[in-house]
């Protein structure tokens, strides 16, 4: 028996990061003012009788910082579902340990399918995609895009969908989305995937800040800047009008109020911000208000209505589609059970006509997300049109293979695997409460104090 025949997963290692990005405002909006971005970070070590051969996955959630101490329990509690297995197997069908964790009935009844448990879940299937595009020696994007469209088919649940999209609507969309994808491969490496940047519109961030780096968005090649507003209207007037005169009239401006005002509030806010002539409008109100968003929407056009980064699974994206709610849908690599689920989501939007543009920024994000929205273009939608992933200028230097931008664009990454490896230098950093960085800022607070 060969080695890579015989490998099984011997360890599941996981982790507490944290960034202090609360103490520069970096992350700041109307419902999140002191966001600490977070990871609840696992490693999947393969190799037989309790020896290493190398090969990991590598995976994580998204938190803003107090709570990831949940997110990672969470984590821990999948372990004995997948110690053991075995790797060949787990990289040939992630659709069965997708299958079998969110089919545990004890940890289900937290959810089902959704909140920190479907959050955990998807941590760990990117893990196994993340070594399966290893060990395949392509990036995640392009093994999606390389697949067979049956294959693809094979990995998605289809249950409390179906009545949507069914295996053969999906096998349909994917074999008509492999025409011309070779073409769609040269181009992605040549001017990569069109991006859009947040990072002027931080609320906590004063006009001045927010004047220098709108202007440097669009230096840099950006068609699209994001905005956060939702917690005084005068001041997102005064902030709207700042930075519609700082990039002029041909540059897109969106505003995103995370879900800060009731249905009533979300469009006499909007109107009052009409005339800034904002692109969209993320998140107006609670996630979950399915029919709320489409009321919106109908009382706000031209103004499109986004959302998606905290919707919690595949059945919310299909209402929100059926009922005409969104504009935009936007996907989050870790938000729902990975990229299982994503490829269910994409099927979604892709048979609904509904454009995909991804909420990243975070930590981690930017780097996992490109890759869904990359394989989206090359094999299923075949457009980028009015598609953008957001960026965020954060973070980045800690994953061994950050994204690249070039001219506003994510340019195609070309490292195998899922771009998840966070340095290990990081991790010995940045773990909480005992890495370096927050050990030596417990002695100072405990010296401040004295």
């Amino acid at each position: 028996m060969s080695a890579s025949a015989a490998s099984r997963i011997i360890a599941v290692d996981t982790y507490d990061i944290r960034f202090p990005t609360s103490r520069e405002l970096d992350g700041s909006d109307a419902m999140n003012p002191d966001p600490d971005y977070s990871a609840a970070y696992v490693v999947l070590r393969t190799g037989s009788d309790d020896t290493a051969d190398g090969l990991e996955g590598h995976g994580f959630t998204f938190t803003i910082g107090r709570g990831n101490d949940v997110q990672v329990a969470a984590i821990e509690a999948l372990r004995p579902h997948i110690l053991g297995r075995p790797v060949d197997e787990l990289c040939a069908d992630p659709g069965a340990l997708s299958r079998d964790l969110i089919g545990d009935s004890q940890l289900r009844w937290l959810g089902p399918e959704k909140g920190v448990m479907h959050m955990a879940i998807g941590a760990v299937v990117n893990a196994v995609w993340d070594l399966a595009a290893k060990r395949a020696e392509k990036p995640l994007w392009q093994l999606l895009a390389d697949a067979t469209p049956e294959w693809l088919v094979s990995q998605v649940d289809f249950r409390y969908i179906a009545d949507v999209l069914t295996p053969e609507d999906a096998l349909r969309l994917l074999s008509e989305g492999r025409e011309g994808a070779t073409e769609r491969v040269a181009l992605l490496k040549e001017r990569g995937f069109p991006g859009y940047t947040t990072s002027p519109g931080w609320l906590g961030y004063s006009d001045e800040k927010l004047t220098r780096l709108a202007r440097q968005a669009v230096a840099d090649g950006f068609t699209q800047i994001k905005l956060k507003v939702g917690a005084d209207l005068a001041d997102d007037v005064r902030r709207c009008r700042v930075a519609r005169s700082v990039v002029g009239p041909d540059i897109r401006v969106a505003i995103d109020a995370n879900q800060r005002w009731n249905v009533d509030e979300a469009i006499e806010w909007t109107r009052a911000l009409a005339e800034f002539d904002p692109y969209w409008i993320e998140e107006p109100t609670s996630p979950d208000d399915v029919l709320g968003h489409a009321t919106i929407r109908k009382a706000i056009a031209p103004v499109k209505v986004a959302t998606g980064e905290h919707v919690q699974n595949r059945i919310i994206f299909k209402q929100l589609l059926q009922a005409g709610a969104i504009d935009v849908l936007q996907i989050d690599a870790a938000r729902v059970g990975g990229v299982n689920e994503n490829l269910a989501i994409l099927l979604l939007a892709a048979k609904f006509g509904i454009p995909v543009c991804p909420h990243a920024g975070g930590v981690g994000l930017c780097e996992l997300v490109q890759h869904l929205s990359m394989f989206d273009y090359v094999a299923l939608s075949g457009t980028t049109e009015d598609r953008v992933i957001e960026y965020v200028d954060h973070l980045h230097a800690h994953f061994l293979d950050p994204v690249v931008i070039r001219e506003g664009h994510y340019m195609a990454p070309t490292s195998p695997g899922f771009s998840a490896t966070m340095r290990p230098e990081s991790i010995a950093e940045f773990t909480f409460p005992g890495g370096t960085f927050w050990a030596a800022d417990l002695d100072r607070q405990k010296e401040q104090a004295a």
